[in-house]
C-alpha cells in the first residue's frame, strides 16, 4: 500500500518526548530519593524496585514509540512487521466523544478475542479491543481511524 493519507501512524514528537521525560524523571527520582534518604528497609527496597518498573516502562515505551504503525494489504501493522490486526479479523472502528479509547486515538473491535499485546503509548489488545492512540497526534490517528472505515466500508458493499 501507498503511503496516502492515513496510512501512517507516528508517535507525535513533542507528545513522546513530555511522557518519556516524565517517566524518566520519576524512575530517577524515586531511585535517588531511596538512595539519599534511605527510609525503612521495606520502604527502601519498594523505592528501588518501583523506580526500576518505571524506568523499564519508560524503555519499552521509547522503543515502542519509535516504530511507526501502517496500513498494509495484510492490516495493521507495525513498521518491525508486526501484524496487530489483520483485516478479516476487524468488526468495526469506534472513534466517537464516549468510546472507551486512547487519548487522541480510536479502538479496533475484532470479531473474536485475540492474544493480549501492548506497546506502551502506540496501542494495546486485550479481549476483542485493541486500542491505538496515547502519545499520537489526534488528526494523524483520526485519519487512519477514517481510511479503516472506508476500506471496512468498501469491503461491507462488495460482500453484498
Amino acid at each position: 500500500m501507498t503511503a496516502d493519507r492515513g496510512t501512517e501512524l507516528r508517535a507525535a514528537p513533542e507528545r513522546r518526548l513530555f511522557a518519556l521525560g516524565c517517566l524518566y524523571v520519576l524512575g530517577a527520582l524515586l531511585i535517588w530519593l531511596a538512595l539519599v534518604q534511605p527510609p525503612a528497609p521495606l520502604w527502601l527496597v519498594f523505592l528501588l524496585v518501583l523506580g526500576g518498573l518505571v524506568l523499564a516502562l519508560a524503555e519499552a515505551m521509547r522503543r515502542a514509540s519509535a516504530l511507526t504503525l501502517r496500513l498494509t494489504d495484510a492490516g495493521l501493522a507495525d513498521s518491525a512487521g508486526r501484524v496487530i490486526a489483520r483485516w478479516e479479523d476487524i468488526a468495526r472502528i469506534e472513534q466517537g466523544t464516549f468510546a472507551a479509547k486512547p487519548a487522541n486515538g480510536f479502538v479496533i473491535v475484532l470479531n473474536e478475542h485475540a492474544a493480549r499485546g501492548w506497546a506502551p503509548g502506540m496501542w494495546w489488545r486485550m479481549g476483542r479491543r485493541i486500542g491505538v492512540g496515547g502519545i499520537t497526534a489526534r488528526r494523524h490517528a483520526r485519519a487512519m481511524a477514517e481510511a479503516m472505515a472506508a476500506r471496512l466500508a468498501a469491503r461491507e458493499t462488495e460482500g453484498q
